[in-house]
């Protein structure tokens, strides 16, 4: 169980329980459905949602456990690089996808997550969802609250070595994305896709490729693998939209920045993870 307690300020006495639940402590529509079933106390006693709260009450939340529905694998070894109550952040290595799938049932980071928190039966939460063979940050919370806070501040900076020279220092890429018909994994560019956006500066040009760093504003399936093969620089090792793989056998992007702020108290977290051995042998260093 998780609880939560908040002491209504002054200024917002006088909102209903849910407005206040929902404007000042960053709690969903669906959550707060949920809490109406149970879980919820003013002053050690029930309160409805549409009633009022005032300043100097203690609300109470108490979210309760979920059920596991991955298989636990404590075989595997995926390093931690942060933790507290609400959230913990991975740095996933490569050839390891985020969710199971009918190929992948009880190798990926679900299932070693799974492992980590089985007695305390936590869902699988993951914010930011990497490719199988995309490396680094990846972030999960822990309940619905902490899900719902951290999706909405957290930033991510990702490192992609591309093929070839670019002309541009920096810009923006803004193309709708696709599902290929007759394909689950491709995405395209297509008119009629779902609008995607993302925006690059490079970091070092080299001969015939280059080290960019990219910001996603939307976050859609492929985003980054495909915008750059649209633009004539595959990433590198990225066999499904046209990368070569004399340099690296895996496509070469790493999510290696995140910033957010702490469910629990609002303080800000900024985590790096290093370039994994084979981006950095291309980058001839560690890029942070």
């Amino acid at each position: 169980m998780r609880k939560h307690r908040y002491t209504v300020s002054a200024a917002d006495s006088g909102l209903q329980l849910q407005t206040y639940l929902r404007k000042r402590q960053g709690y969903s529509k669906r959550l707060i459905i949920k809490l109406k079933h149970g879980g919820i106390s003013v002053n050690g006693a029930h309160r409805r949602m549409v009633d009022t709260v005032n300043a100097g009450d203690v609300v109470e939340i108490e979210l309760s456990g979920d059920k596991i529905k991955l298989i636990p694998n404590s075989e595997l070894q995926v390093p931690v690089v942060y933790e507290d109550a609400d959230i913990i952040v991975f740095d996933k290595p490569a050839d390891m996808p985020v969710h199971p799938s009918a190929t992948y049932y009880n190798d990926t980071l679900g299932n070693y997550f799974a492992a980590l928190f089985q007695k305390e039966k936590i869902a699988f939460r993951p914010i930011n969802r990497l490719d199988r063979d995309t490396t680094g940050l990846c972030l999960s919370a822990k309940n619905t609250l902490a899900a719902a806070k951290v999706a909405e501040c957290l930033e991510k900076e990702y490192i992609a070595i591309v093929q070839g020279q670019l002309e541009e220092s920096e810009g923006t890429i803004d193309e709708p994305l696709i599902r290929v018909p007759g394909s689950i994994i491709s995405r395209k560019v297509h008119p009629k896709g779902q609008r995607a956006v993302t925006h690059y500066r490079v970091v070092q040009q080299f001969s015939d490729y280059a080290l960019v760093a990219i910001r996603l504003e939307t976050g859609r399936t492929h985003q980054i693998r495909v915008h750059f093969a649209y633009i004539g620089h595959p990433l590198e090792g990225d066999t499904l939209y046209g990368g070569r793989t004399e340099h690296i056998s895996r496509h070469a992007l790493h999510c290696g920045k995140l910033a957010f702020r702490r469910p629990e108290d609002d303080s800000p977290v900024a985590l790096l993870s290093p370039l994994p051995q084979d981006m950095a042998i291309l980058a001839g260093r560690d890029f942070w």
